[in-house]
């Protein structure tokens, strides 16, 4: 068993009020008549990717639209550690099911394995599983900016580890290149500041206040201002404890008082007063600890008007400090900190802008190295993907047409801010790399190669469009493919090969196919019909698997509604006997694409030799 989406339910999406879908491990087949509602099973699919979701899209009269598929896991490891790292957890059948529901007013909910997650968890879970592509797709495929991602993807890692490389050598040359120019560009504002910070740190180095040194004279400013007070509470307080200074008899002391309750408890016969001694004994240690620090207290106040004015200056000397830098001592000496990292770089001297230059130039240098690994890996891949794309129009009735895929290096601008000498030459150095690539079609012998989208007519587009599609396809590890009328303005022949080719796809990967052509839905393991009625002045639709005798009358009203003929249903059988025939031949007895194609047709332009 591979991963496979196994079902998908679709209930009040667009025409659709509920239906089952049940999908074949290999080619699934949806048509239907048009308005019927087969966008919505791709919109569906959307939807369960973590796609926009569009109140419009939300069935009339009903409160919501919900999508629910269940995934089958087997062997998708990457996909498990999604579902579990977002707190849900695979059944034991290895199945996991994701919903996606859509409220009227817009609002949007997912769930996945009956725990609710943020939408990007479907998102991420879809990009391990499911790969749609439909006429948008196309489209975006003829923008230069994307073809340069054809050949990634079909690259793979020979072009994803280089470029890797290439993006962290780039993020710290930019790095350098930046600091440089704003200190080359900003040397007098940059000296400007340095010197206020110089003078900041000069002014407190001067000072060199303590952590917490404010606060600590404000209570020593406090204590010298009362001193008179202070010194009479304290003097009571040592009387009290330790007995008058002058020795009166008359001032009792709580340590004599203390003496005199230890001697008549320790002589007394009851053992119950005799237990209280030890406690007085505490006690009076305690009281002779106080009288000693009492005693240092009073010996430490000090009255001095010199050393109040001593204080009094060192705390005005912080207060110039606190009013110009922070609101408190702590606080000023965090912006000496914060100074003198700030002028590590602003050095704006020759040494070290030289030294950032050679610093700028080491890395160009490296970057220019991974540049031209990255350019080599392309152009081998280009060489690669045009045979294979060729090779693919081969066999759609497309003999002689020839895709060439360049791979050129962009050429930097005047005043270019990213421009990188890559073997004598200066070219823009990109997020992506330096290359430009273009995909070009030489229609017959004789034509000229033009851009894809110039070349072909709306037919061959389609079929262009689609061969590059199959070859991305193998050369993709999603094991469920979605084409979405990718065949649209193909009949004849090139529909049947069409077919075929989805249908040899289908053996390495679950291909879904949402189509009108006859020729191709032959080619499915299963047939899905969307059905659409109307009650009450109200359309609905819903999805079915076709048996076989059904088959044979959906194709034939295929084929221009001819279902209710004798020839249209006669077409229709041999359309399908055809196709079967075709996919019972085992894949070795077929003649390969690549060797019935064309094993030329791709160049690429200043490779880096």
């Amino acid at each position: 068993m591979v991963p496979v989406l196994a079902e998908m339910r679709i209930q009040g999406l667009g025409v659709i009020e509920d239906a089952l879908l049940e999908f074949h491990p290999g080619f699934t087949v949806v048509t239907g008549e048009t308005g019927a509602g087969k966008t919505m099973v791709v919109t569906g699919l959307h939807l369960l990717s973590g796609g926009r979701a569009e109140a419009s899209k939300v069935r009339v009269g009903t409160n919501k639209a919900t999508v629910e598929g269940r995934f089958i896991l087997v062997g998708a490891e990457n996909a498990k550690g999604i579902v579990e790292d977002s707190g849900a957890d695979v059944d034991e059948d290895g199945s996991v099911i994701a919903l996606r529901s859509v409220a009227a007013d817009g609002r949007s909910r997912a769930h996945l394995g009956g725990r609710s997650v943020p939408v990007g968890v479907l998102s991420d879970l879809s990009e391990q599983l499911l790969a749609v592509h439909g006429q948008n797709d196309q489209l975006r495929l003829l923008r230069p900016s994307e073809q340069r991602d054809v050949i990634d993807r079909f690259a793979g890692v020979a072009v994803a580890d280089p470029l890797a490389a290439y993006r962290e050598v780039r993020e710290d040359w930019l790095a350098v290149v930046n600091e440089l120019n704003e200190r080359t560009s900003r040397s007098r504002e940059l000296a400007q500041q340095a010197d206020m910070l110089k003078l900041g740190l000069s002014e407190i180095e001067a000072v060199n206040p303590e952590p917490g040194e404010d606060n600590e004279l404000t209570e020593k400013i406090k204590r010298m201002a009362a001193v008179d007070e202070l010194r009479e509470s304290a003097a009571g307080a040592q009387a009290a404890v330790s007995g008058a200074a002058d020795g009166d008899p008359d001032v009792v002391s709580a340590l004599a008082l203390i003496a005199e309750a230890r001697r008549r408890v320790s002589s007394s016969e009851d053992p119950i007063l005799r237990d209280m001694e030890p406690r007085l004994a505490e006690a009076a240690v305690l009281l002779s600890d106080v009288g000693t620090e009492l005693t240092g207290y009073l010996d430490g106040l000090d009255a001095d008007p010199a050393l109040l004015e001593k204080v009094l200056a060192r705390q005005a000397d912080l207060k110039r400090l606190t009013r110009k830098y922070a609101a408190d001592v702590d606080g000023v000496l965090a912006w000496a900190e914060d100074a003198r990292a700030r002028l590590s770089t602003m050095d704006t001297s020759e040494e070290a802008l030289a030294a950032l230059a050679d610093r700028r130039d080491e890395l160009a240098a490296e970057l220019a190295e991974h540049a031209a690994t990255l350019s080599a890996a392309r152009a081998l891949a280009a060489t690669e993907l045009a045979e294979a794309i060729t090779s693919e129009m081969a066999g759609l009735a497309m003999g002689q047409a020839e895709i060439e895929v360049t791979v050129q290096r962009r050429p930097a601008e005047a005043n270019d801010p990213y421009a990188l000498k890559v073997f004598d030459t200066m070219v823009h150095a990109g997020t992506d790399g330096v290359d430009e690539v273009e995909l070009l079609l030489r229609a017959h012998n004789g034509a000229p190669s033009l851009p894809v989208h110039k070349a072909a007519s709306g037919g061959e587009l389609s079929r262009v469009m689609l061969a590059i599609e199959v070859v991305l396809a193998h050369a993709d590890t999603t094991p469920t493919l979605v084409f979405d009328e990718v065949d649209a303005g193909v009949g004849g022949r090139a529909a049947v090969e069409i077919g075929r080719r989805l249908a040899r796809l289908a053996r390495s990967h679950q291909v879904l196919v949402v189509t009108h052509l006859p020729q191709v839905a032959a080619f499915a393991d299963q047939h899905l019909v969307v059905d659409k009625g109307t009650s009450g002045g109200i359309t609905r639709s819903g999805v079915r698997v076709l048996e076989q005798s059904e088959r044979v009358i959906e194709l034939a009203r295929m084929l221009a509604g001819m279902e209710s003929t004798e020839t249209g249903r006669a077409h229709a059988e041999e359309l399908l006997a055809v196709a079967e025939a075709d996919k019972s031949v085992p894949e070795s007895w077929k003649e390969s694409p690549t060797r019935t194609g064309k094993k030329k047709g791709a160049t690429a332009g200043k490779r880096g030799k």
